[in-house]
């Protein structure tokens, strides 16, 4: 038998709590960052007007800015928030 530590649950609240943050926020920022490739492949192809390419762009710098504020406010560095997929890499692109 192994030791009975290591099959203990860490059930911290504060540990559990910024897990939970950090998992939605690395799922909020992948959406983003593909949100943003469809959009320039979009404003690459040609498909939309000048208003949209402008109203694309206001929208991605605030959702941008919105992430960098919500990883302010629970105390995490977006850094944190890319999981390494081992041979595949990291999840997330080096913005």
């Amino acid at each position: 038998m192994g030791d009975e530590r290591e099959n203990r649950i860490n059930a911290d609240p504060e540990t559990a709590e910024r897990s939970l943050v950090s998992l939605v926020l690395t799922v909020v920022e992948l959406l983003r960052q593909l949100m943003e490739r469809q959009a320039l492949r979009r404003v690459d192809h040609g498909d939309l007007g000048d208003d949209k390419v402008e109203e694309i762009g206001q929208t991605l710098m605030y959702l941008d800015l919105r992430m960098d504020e919500l990883c302010e406010h629970f105390g995490l560095d977006r850094r944190e928030l890319n999981l390494d997929l081992g041979p595949l890499g990291p999840l997330l692109s080096e913005e």
